[in-house]
Protein backbone atom coordinates (compact mmCIF):
# COMPACT_ATOMS: atom_id res chain seq x y z
CA UNK A 1 0.00 0.00 0.00
CA UNK A 2 2.62 2.56 0.86
CA UNK A 3 4.73 1.62 -2.45
CA UNK A 4 1.72 2.13 -4.39
CA UNK A 5 0.86 5.29 -2.46
CA UNK A 6 4.65 6.62 -3.53
CA UNK A 7 4.65 5.44 -7.08
CA UNK A 8 1.18 7.39 -7.19
CA UNK A 9 2.27 10.62 -5.36
CA UNK A 10 5.75 10.46 -8.28
CA UNK A 11 3.66 10.08 -10.86
CA UNK A 12 1.25 12.81 -9.59
CA UNK A 13 4.90 14.96 -9.15
CA UNK A 14 6.32 13.99 -12.58
CA UNK A 15 2.70 14.87 -13.96
CA UNK A 16 2.79 18.42 -12.59
CA UNK A 17 6.79 19.38 -13.50
CA UNK A 18 5.51 18.37 -17.19
CA UNK A 19 2.52 20.61 -16.71
CA UNK A 20 4.81 23.40 -15.43
CA UNK A 21 7.49 23.15 -17.89
CA UNK A 22 4.90 22.97 -20.12
CA UNK A 23 3.53 26.47 -19.11
CA UNK A 24 6.72 28.23 -19.59
CA UNK A 25 7.36 26.59 -22.05
CA UNK A 26 3.54 28.06 -23.81
CA UNK A 27 4.88 31.15 -22.25
CA UNK A 28 7.95 31.78 -23.25
CA UNK A 29 7.05 30.99 -27.46
CA UNK A 30 4.15 33.17 -26.80
CA UNK A 31 6.91 35.60 -25.47
CA UNK A 32 9.39 35.23 -28.22
CA UNK A 33 6.10 35.47 -30.70
CA UNK A 34 5.24 38.77 -28.76
CA UNK A 35 9.11 40.41 -28.85
CA UNK A 36 9.44 38.92 -32.76
CA UNK A 37 6.67 41.13 -33.11
CA UNK A 38 7.57 44.42 -31.94
CA UNK A 39 10.79 44.01 -32.85
CA UNK A 40 10.94 47.07 -35.47
CA UNK A 41 13.20 45.19 -37.95
CA UNK A 42 13.02 41.14 -38.75
CA UNK A 43 15.39 39.45 -40.48
CA UNK A 44 14.74 36.28 -42.10
CA UNK A 45 16.59 33.28 -43.78
CA UNK A 46 15.37 30.78 -46.72
CA UNK A 47 17.74 29.04 -48.83
CA UNK A 48 19.97 31.34 -50.11
CA UNK A 49 18.15 34.31 -49.55
CA UNK A 50 18.50 36.94 -46.74
CA UNK A 51 15.73 38.98 -46.07
CA UNK A 52 15.11 42.25 -43.88
CA UNK A 53 11.64 43.21 -42.89
CA UNK A 54 10.65 46.53 -41.96
CA UNK A 55 7.88 45.89 -38.84
CA UNK A 56 6.46 49.22 -37.91
CA UNK A 57 3.33 48.88 -39.74
CA UNK A 58 1.37 51.69 -37.94
CA UNK A 59 4.39 54.07 -38.32
CA UNK A 60 3.90 52.99 -42.39
CA UNK A 61 7.60 51.22 -41.47
CA UNK A 62 9.17 54.83 -40.95
CA UNK A 63 13.12 54.48 -40.17
CA UNK A 64 14.02 55.45 -36.64
CA UNK A 65 17.20 55.44 -34.88
CA UNK A 66 16.73 51.91 -33.70
CA UNK A 67 16.03 50.47 -36.85
CA UNK A 68 19.43 51.58 -38.41
CA UNK A 69 21.44 50.41 -35.82
CA UNK A 70 19.62 46.80 -36.14
CA UNK A 71 19.93 46.92 -39.66
CA UNK A 72 23.79 47.73 -39.90
CA UNK A 73 25.37 44.82 -38.49
CA UNK A 74 22.79 42.10 -39.51
CA UNK A 75 23.70 43.32 -43.46
CA UNK A 76 27.40 43.40 -42.64
CA UNK A 77 27.01 40.04 -41.59
CA UNK A 78 24.92 38.74 -44.32
CA UNK A 79 27.53 40.50 -47.35
CA UNK A 80 30.38 37.81 -45.62
CA UNK A 81 28.27 35.00 -45.31
CA UNK A 82 29.13 31.86 -48.28
CA UNK A 83 25.62 30.89 -47.34
CA UNK A 84 23.57 34.51 -48.52
CA UNK A 85 23.29 34.47 -52.05
CA UNK A 86 20.55 37.40 -52.36
CA UNK A 87 19.43 40.01 -50.00
CA UNK A 88 15.85 40.98 -50.08
CA UNK A 89 13.93 44.89 -48.63
CA UNK A 90 10.57 44.45 -47.77
CA UNK A 91 8.22 45.67 -45.27
CA UNK A 92 5.15 45.02 -43.62
CA UNK A 93 1.32 46.57 -44.13
CA UNK A 94 0.46 48.99 -46.31
CA UNK A 95 4.34 50.56 -47.02
CA UNK A 96 7.92 49.55 -47.74
CA UNK A 97 9.35 52.38 -45.65
CA UNK A 98 7.67 55.67 -45.42
CA UNK A 99 10.54 57.80 -44.82
CA UNK A 100 12.46 58.77 -41.64
CA UNK A 101 11.14 59.68 -38.25
CA UNK A 102 11.93 63.54 -38.91
CA UNK A 103 9.44 64.84 -35.51
CA UNK A 104 11.73 63.05 -33.11
CA UNK A 105 15.04 63.94 -35.21
CA UNK A 106 13.56 67.93 -35.09
CA UNK A 107 12.74 67.55 -31.48
CA UNK A 108 16.65 66.59 -30.86
CA UNK A 109 17.75 69.37 -32.65
CA UNK A 110 15.84 72.39 -31.43
CA UNK A 111 17.81 71.85 -27.95
CA UNK A 112 21.50 72.50 -28.37
CA UNK A 113 22.79 68.93 -25.91
CA UNK A 114 20.51 66.71 -27.96
CA UNK A 115 21.17 68.38 -31.50
CA UNK A 116 24.07 65.63 -31.73
CA UNK A 117 21.30 62.64 -31.57
CA UNK A 118 19.89 64.43 -34.53
CA UNK A 119 22.91 64.65 -36.81
CA UNK A 120 23.82 61.38 -36.11
CA UNK A 121 20.57 59.79 -37.36
CA UNK A 122 20.83 61.40 -40.86
CA UNK A 123 24.82 59.83 -40.79
CA UNK A 124 23.49 56.65 -39.69
CA UNK A 125 20.55 56.78 -42.35
CA UNK A 126 23.11 57.57 -45.32
CA UNK A 127 25.83 55.49 -44.27
CA UNK A 128 22.59 52.92 -44.31
CA UNK A 129 21.97 54.33 -47.35
CA UNK A 130 25.41 53.34 -49.22
CA UNK A 131 26.21 50.38 -47.87
CA UNK A 132 22.64 49.29 -49.19
CA UNK A 133 24.01 50.98 -53.13
CA UNK A 134 27.47 49.00 -52.94
CA UNK A 135 26.45 45.39 -51.22
CA UNK A 136 28.59 42.95 -52.33
CA UNK A 137 25.66 40.22 -52.77
CA UNK A 138 22.75 41.19 -55.34
CA UNK A 139 20.00 43.71 -53.08
CA UNK A 140 16.89 43.27 -54.45
CA UNK A 141 13.85 45.91 -52.86
CA UNK A 142 9.70 45.14 -52.88
CA UNK A 143 8.04 48.51 -53.12
CA UNK A 144 4.75 47.10 -52.29
CA UNK A 145 3.33 50.00 -51.46
CA UNK A 146 4.28 53.51 -49.85
CA UNK A 147 8.13 54.16 -50.96
CA UNK A 148 9.10 58.09 -49.98
CA UNK A 149 11.73 59.45 -48.05
CA UNK A 150 14.01 57.61 -46.52
CA UNK A 151 12.46 54.56 -48.02
CA UNK A 152 13.68 55.25 -51.62
CA UNK A 153 17.02 55.86 -49.86
CA UNK A 154 16.95 52.31 -48.43
CA UNK A 155 15.49 51.03 -52.57
CA UNK A 156 17.05 53.09 -55.01
CA UNK A 157 20.21 51.93 -55.34
CA UNK A 158 19.49 48.58 -55.39
CA UNK A 159 19.96 47.26 -58.85
CA UNK A 160 16.54 45.01 -58.75
CA UNK A 161 13.48 47.49 -57.51
CA UNK A 162 10.37 45.36 -57.75
CA UNK A 163 7.27 47.96 -58.25
CA UNK A 164 3.47 46.85 -58.49
CA UNK A 165 0.30 48.36 -58.54
CA UNK A 166 0.23 49.45 -55.25
CA UNK A 167 3.49 51.70 -55.48
CA UNK A 168 4.00 55.11 -54.22
CA UNK A 169 7.16 56.63 -54.93
CA UNK A 170 7.91 60.29 -53.49
CA UNK A 171 10.48 62.47 -51.90
CA UNK A 172 7.80 65.11 -49.81
CA UNK A 173 10.99 66.86 -48.28
CA UNK A 174 9.91 70.50 -49.35
CA UNK A 175 6.25 69.68 -47.70
CA UNK A 176 8.24 70.26 -44.74
CA UNK A 177 10.47 73.12 -44.83
CA UNK A 178 13.63 70.62 -45.90
CA UNK A 179 15.49 68.96 -48.88
CA UNK A 180 15.34 65.80 -50.58
CA UNK A 181 18.19 63.65 -49.32
CA UNK A 182 19.41 60.05 -49.02
CA UNK A 183 21.21 59.98 -51.95
CA UNK A 184 18.19 62.36 -54.20
CA UNK A 185 20.71 65.27 -55.54
CA UNK A 186 22.67 61.66 -57.20
CA UNK A 187 19.62 59.47 -58.69
CA UNK A 188 17.14 62.60 -59.12
CA UNK A 189 20.03 64.51 -61.39
CA UNK A 190 20.82 61.49 -63.20
CA UNK A 191 17.11 60.53 -64.35
CA UNK A 192 15.66 60.87 -68.03
CA UNK A 193 15.23 64.81 -68.49
CA UNK A 194 13.88 66.60 -65.70
CA UNK A 195 11.81 64.73 -64.20
CA UNK A 196 14.15 64.41 -61.22
CA UNK A 197 14.48 68.47 -61.05
CA UNK A 198 10.35 68.50 -61.14
CA UNK A 199 9.89 65.53 -58.08
CA UNK A 200 12.71 67.41 -55.72
CA UNK A 201 11.14 70.77 -56.08
CA UNK A 202 7.28 69.92 -55.82
CA UNK A 203 7.35 66.79 -53.84
CA UNK A 204 4.85 65.39 -56.63
CA UNK A 205 3.68 61.43 -56.19
CA UNK A 206 3.97 58.77 -58.79
CA UNK A 207 2.04 55.68 -58.46
CA UNK A 208 2.07 52.04 -59.65
CA UNK A 209 3.28 51.62 -63.10
CA UNK A 210 5.06 55.02 -63.53
CA UNK A 211 7.49 54.10 -60.89
CA UNK A 212 8.87 51.18 -63.23
CA UNK A 213 8.35 53.26 -66.40
CA UNK A 214 10.38 56.68 -65.42
CA UNK A 215 12.94 54.44 -63.86
CA UNK A 216 13.13 54.27 -60.65
CA UNK A 217 11.99 50.77 -60.32
CA UNK A 218 13.47 48.20 -62.70
CA UNK A 219 10.48 45.96 -62.65
CA UNK A 220 6.54 45.78 -62.47
CA UNK A 221 4.95 43.07 -61.17
CA UNK A 222 0.97 42.42 -59.61
CA UNK A 223 0.93 42.74 -56.14
CA UNK A 224 -0.59 39.37 -55.35
CA UNK A 225 2.78 37.48 -57.13
CA UNK A 226 4.98 39.24 -54.80
CA UNK A 227 4.80 35.85 -52.22
CA UNK A 228 5.31 33.50 -55.02
CA UNK A 229 8.36 35.77 -56.40
CA UNK A 230 10.05 36.08 -53.12
CA UNK A 231 9.89 32.26 -53.27
CA UNK A 232 11.14 31.77 -56.42
CA UNK A 233 13.97 33.54 -55.18
CA UNK A 234 14.97 31.63 -52.55
CA UNK A 235 15.03 28.57 -54.40
CA UNK A 236 17.85 29.52 -56.51
CA UNK A 237 20.60 27.99 -55.33
CA UNK A 238 23.39 30.01 -57.23
CA UNK A 239 21.85 33.09 -58.47
CA UNK A 240 23.77 35.03 -60.93
CA UNK A 241 22.19 38.49 -61.41
CA UNK A 242 20.71 37.50 -65.25
CA UNK A 243 18.85 34.67 -63.36
CA UNK A 244 17.25 36.96 -60.66
CA UNK A 245 16.64 39.58 -63.84
CA UNK A 246 14.93 36.51 -65.55
CA UNK A 247 13.03 35.24 -62.43
CA UNK A 248 11.64 38.65 -61.87
CA UNK A 249 11.28 39.41 -65.45
CA UNK A 250 8.72 36.35 -65.54
CA UNK A 251 6.56 37.64 -63.17
CA UNK A 252 5.79 41.00 -64.83
CA UNK A 253 2.50 42.51 -65.23
CA UNK A 254 1.40 43.56 -68.68
CA UNK A 255 -0.54 46.76 -69.29
CA UNK A 256 -4.25 46.24 -69.48
CA UNK A 257 -6.21 47.62 -72.84
CA UNK A 258 -7.82 50.16 -70.49
CA UNK A 259 -5.09 51.07 -68.45
CA UNK A 260 -4.49 55.17 -68.21
CA UNK A 261 -0.71 56.11 -69.18
CA UNK A 262 1.74 57.76 -67.09
CA UNK A 263 0.70 61.71 -66.29
CA UNK A 264 4.31 62.91 -67.56
CA UNK A 265 4.22 61.79 -70.86
CA UNK A 266 3.49 63.44 -74.71
CA UNK A 267 2.75 67.28 -74.17
CA UNK A 268 2.66 67.74 -70.11
CA UNK A 269 6.91 65.71 -70.22
CA UNK A 270 7.81 68.65 -72.95
CA UNK A 271 6.39 71.50 -70.72
CA UNK A 272 7.95 69.81 -67.89
CA UNK A 273 11.75 69.54 -69.37
CA UNK A 274 11.48 72.90 -70.46
CA UNK A 275 10.41 74.73 -67.72
CA UNK A 276 12.44 72.45 -65.16
CA UNK A 277 15.73 72.97 -67.48
CA UNK A 278 16.84 76.18 -65.47
CA UNK A 279 18.93 76.98 -62.62
CA UNK A 280 17.05 79.61 -60.84
CA UNK A 281 13.15 78.67 -59.10
CA UNK A 282 12.36 82.21 -60.67
CA UNK A 283 12.77 81.26 -64.06
CA UNK A 284 11.14 77.95 -63.95
CA UNK A 285 8.06 79.70 -62.17
CA UNK A 286 8.70 82.13 -64.96
CA UNK A 287 7.95 79.34 -67.69
CA UNK A 288 5.37 77.85 -65.86
CA UNK A 289 3.65 81.12 -65.52
CA UNK A 290 3.92 81.69 -69.81
CA UNK A 291 2.85 77.53 -69.59
CA UNK A 292 -0.48 78.50 -68.19
CA UNK A 293 -1.95 80.87 -70.93
CA UNK A 294 -0.78 78.00 -73.70
CA UNK A 295 -3.66 76.83 -76.19
CA UNK A 296 -3.14 73.14 -74.92
CA UNK A 297 -6.02 72.85 -71.86
CA UNK A 298 -3.80 69.84 -70.67
CA UNK A 299 -0.84 71.26 -70.64
CA UNK A 300 -1.74 74.86 -68.93
CA UNK A 301 -3.87 72.90 -66.25
CA UNK A 302 -0.41 71.18 -65.39
CA UNK A 303 1.09 74.52 -65.33
CA UNK A 304 -1.12 76.14 -63.23
CA UNK A 305 -1.19 73.17 -60.88
CA UNK A 306 2.29 72.98 -60.49
CA UNK A 307 2.41 76.89 -59.87
CA UNK A 308 -0.21 76.43 -57.29
CA UNK A 309 2.45 73.24 -55.66
CA UNK A 310 5.38 75.46 -55.97
CA UNK A 311 3.39 78.34 -54.15
CA UNK A 312 2.96 75.88 -51.07
CA UNK A 313 6.62 74.39 -50.61
CA UNK A 314 8.97 76.42 -48.46
CA UNK A 315 11.01 79.00 -50.61
CA UNK A 316 14.50 78.48 -48.94
CA UNK A 317 13.86 74.61 -49.16
CA UNK A 318 13.06 74.55 -53.32
CA UNK A 319 16.17 77.08 -53.87
CA UNK A 320 18.67 74.39 -51.62
CA UNK A 321 17.22 71.35 -53.46
CA UNK A 322 17.63 72.61 -57.12
CA UNK A 323 21.44 73.82 -56.01
CA UNK A 324 21.20 70.17 -54.58
CA UNK A 325 20.44 68.35 -57.64
CA UNK A 326 22.35 70.72 -59.75
CA UNK A 327 25.39 69.97 -57.97
CA UNK A 328 24.56 66.07 -57.65
CA UNK A 329 24.93 65.40 -61.33
CA UNK A 330 28.40 65.88 -61.03
CA UNK A 331 28.85 63.67 -58.42
CA UNK A 332 29.25 60.10 -57.39
CA UNK A 333 26.86 59.15 -54.74
CA UNK A 334 28.93 59.03 -51.70
CA UNK A 335 30.07 62.76 -52.42
CA UNK A 336 25.70 63.63 -53.13
CA UNK A 337 25.91 61.41 -49.47
CA UNK A 338 28.56 64.08 -48.01
CA UNK A 339 26.69 66.99 -49.62
CA UNK A 340 23.42 66.54 -48.16
CA UNK A 341 25.43 65.11 -44.85
CA UNK A 342 25.93 69.16 -45.23
CA UNK A 343 22.21 70.13 -45.71
CA UNK A 344 20.76 68.16 -43.17
CA UNK A 345 23.66 69.31 -40.18
CA UNK A 346 22.67 72.88 -41.72
CA UNK A 347 18.91 72.73 -41.26
CA UNK A 348 19.05 70.77 -37.58
CA UNK A 349 21.82 73.57 -36.33
CA UNK A 350 19.13 76.70 -36.98
CA UNK A 351 20.21 77.50 -40.88
CA UNK A 352 16.36 77.76 -41.42
CA UNK A 353 13.32 78.41 -39.46
CA UNK A 354 11.45 76.10 -42.15
CA UNK A 355 12.52 72.89 -41.18
CA UNK A 356 10.73 73.58 -37.39
CA UNK A 357 7.78 75.41 -39.21
CA UNK A 358 7.35 72.73 -41.80
CA UNK A 359 7.35 69.56 -39.61
CA UNK A 360 5.18 71.01 -37.18
CA UNK A 361 2.74 72.45 -39.51
CA UNK A 362 2.52 68.90 -42.02
CA UNK A 363 3.55 66.05 -39.62
CA UNK A 364 2.28 67.45 -35.97
CA UNK A 365 -1.15 69.72 -36.01
CA UNK A 366 -1.34 68.74 -39.63
CA UNK A 367 -3.06 71.70 -40.97
CA UNK A 368 -3.88 71.84 -45.00
CA UNK A 369 -2.80 75.62 -45.30
CA UNK A 370 0.67 76.95 -46.09
CA UNK A 371 2.89 77.24 -43.29
CA UNK A 372 4.60 80.07 -42.17
CA UNK A 373 7.77 80.16 -43.82
CA UNK A 374 10.48 82.51 -43.33
CA UNK A 375 11.35 84.15 -45.82
CA UNK A 376 8.14 83.96 -47.40
CA UNK A 377 8.81 84.53 -50.83
CA UNK A 378 11.50 83.15 -53.44
CA UNK A 379 12.85 86.50 -54.22
CA UNK A 380 13.70 87.40 -50.48
CA UNK A 381 15.93 84.08 -50.14
CA UNK A 382 19.21 85.25 -50.96
CA UNK A 383 22.63 83.34 -52.48
CA UNK A 384 23.72 84.32 -48.96
CA UNK A 385 21.39 82.20 -47.64
CA UNK A 386 21.58 79.06 -49.99
CA UNK A 387 25.66 79.03 -49.91
CA UNK A 388 24.94 78.51 -45.98
CA UNK A 389 24.00 75.20 -46.45
CA UNK A 390 27.04 74.15 -48.79
CA UNK A 391 29.76 76.15 -48.21
CA UNK A 392 32.52 74.33 -45.85
CA UNK A 393 33.15 77.78 -44.18
CA UNK A 394 29.53 77.79 -43.36
CA UNK A 395 28.84 78.04 -39.54
CA UNK A 396 25.57 75.87 -39.86
CA UNK A 397 28.32 73.06 -41.34
CA UNK A 398 30.64 73.04 -38.41
CA UNK A 399 29.24 70.19 -36.50
CA UNK A 400 28.83 67.99 -40.24
CA UNK A 401 30.42 64.72 -39.61
CA UNK A 402 32.13 62.42 -42.28
CA UNK A 403 30.17 59.44 -43.44
CA UNK A 404 32.73 56.37 -43.47
CA UNK A 405 30.93 53.39 -44.66
CA UNK A 406 32.61 49.94 -44.00
CA UNK A 407 34.95 48.64 -46.15
CA UNK A 408 33.84 45.31 -46.98
CA UNK A 409 31.95 47.10 -50.11
CA UNK A 410 31.89 46.94 -53.33
CA UNK A 411 34.75 49.43 -54.79
CA UNK A 412 32.31 49.97 -58.06
CA UNK A 413 29.26 49.80 -56.50
CA UNK A 414 25.89 47.77 -58.27
CA UNK A 415 24.63 49.81 -60.96
CA UNK A 416 21.57 50.63 -60.23
CA UNK A 417 20.53 50.87 -63.39
CA UNK A 418 21.64 47.80 -65.59
CA UNK A 419 18.38 46.28 -65.48
CA UNK A 420 16.01 49.26 -65.72
CA UNK A 421 14.10 50.13 -69.24
CA UNK A 422 16.39 52.20 -71.64
CA UNK A 423 17.01 55.30 -71.05
CA UNK A 424 16.06 58.34 -72.93
CA UNK A 425 19.43 59.27 -74.06
CA UNK A 426 20.74 56.22 -75.34
CA UNK A 427 17.53 55.79 -77.22
CA UNK A 428 18.04 59.00 -78.70
CA UNK A 429 21.82 58.73 -79.17
CA UNK A 430 20.85 55.81 -81.45
CA UNK A 431 18.90 57.35 -83.63
CA UNK A 432 20.76 60.16 -84.10
CA UNK A 433 24.00 58.44 -84.65
CA UNK A 434 26.80 59.69 -87.36
CA UNK A 435 27.55 55.94 -88.64
CA UNK A 436 24.25 55.84 -90.61
CA UNK A 437 23.45 58.15 -93.06
CA UNK A 438 19.55 57.63 -93.35
CA UNK A 439 16.92 57.75 -90.84
CA UNK A 440 16.59 54.58 -88.64
CA UNK A 441 13.03 52.92 -89.07
CA UNK A 442 11.23 52.27 -86.35
CA UNK A 443 10.97 48.62 -86.70
CA UNK A 444 14.86 48.48 -86.39
CA UNK A 445 14.79 50.45 -83.29
CA UNK A 446 12.66 48.69 -81.44
CA UNK A 447 14.65 45.48 -82.41
CA UNK A 448 17.82 46.79 -81.53
CA UNK A 449 16.44 47.70 -77.94
CA UNK A 450 14.39 44.21 -78.03
CA UNK A 451 17.76 42.58 -78.56
CA UNK A 452 20.12 44.52 -76.60
CA UNK A 453 17.39 44.26 -72.97
CA UNK A 454 16.73 40.43 -73.65
CA UNK A 455 13.09 41.11 -74.79
CA UNK A 456 12.83 42.95 -71.09
CA UNK A 457 8.81 43.58 -70.93
CA UNK A 458 8.04 47.53 -71.31
CA UNK A 459 10.87 48.25 -73.58
CA UNK A 460 9.11 48.80 -76.04
CA UNK A 461 6.75 51.35 -74.85
CA UNK A 462 9.45 53.12 -73.81
CA UNK A 463 11.60 53.59 -76.98
CA UNK A 464 8.31 54.49 -78.96
CA UNK A 465 7.41 57.03 -76.22
CA UNK A 466 10.74 58.57 -76.31
CA UNK A 467 10.89 58.78 -80.42
CA UNK A 468 7.07 60.49 -80.46
CA UNK A 469 7.80 63.03 -78.19
CA UNK A 470 11.39 64.31 -78.99
CA UNK A 471 11.31 62.73 -82.63
CA UNK A 472 9.70 62.79 -86.15
CA UNK A 473 8.28 59.69 -86.91
CA UNK A 474 7.64 59.12 -90.62
CA UNK A 475 5.60 57.07 -92.86
CA UNK A 476 2.66 54.34 -92.42
CA UNK A 477 2.43 52.09 -89.36
CA UNK A 478 4.89 49.12 -89.99
CA UNK A 479 7.11 51.31 -92.49
CA UNK A 480 7.86 54.16 -90.32
CA UNK A 481 11.36 55.73 -90.06
CA UNK A 482 12.50 57.87 -87.23
CA UNK A 483 14.22 61.04 -87.69
CA UNK A 484 15.45 63.04 -84.71
CA UNK A 485 18.25 66.10 -85.57
CA UNK A 486 16.78 68.40 -82.91
CA UNK A 487 18.75 69.10 -79.39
Amino acid sequence: MLATALAKMSRNGVSAALARTGAVAAHMSTSAQAAQLEQSVLFESNGATRTYVLNRASKLNALNADMLKLMRPQLEQWSKSDLCKIIVGTGVGRAFCAGGDVATVLQHSLDVATRPKAIEFFKDEFEMDYILSALPKPYVTILDGITVGGGVGLAVGAPFRVATEKSVFAMPETKIGYCPDVGASFFLSKIDGEIGTYLSLTSETLTGREVFELGFATHFVSSRTVPNLLTRLSDLEDPSSAMIDKTIEDHHAKRLPDEPVGKLTGRTRQALDMAFRHNTVEEIVEDLTKLTATSDETVAKWASETLKTLHMRSPTSLKVALEAVRRGKEMTLLEALQMEMGIATAYCSGASTDFSAGITAVLVDKTRGRPTWSPDKLNDVTDLIVRQFFEKDSSYLSAMPILTPPDFLLSGKQNPMRFALPSEDAILQIVKSKARKDPISLSDLLAHFDNLHSRKQGVAEKVVEVVRRRCDVIGNQGSEVVDCKEQ
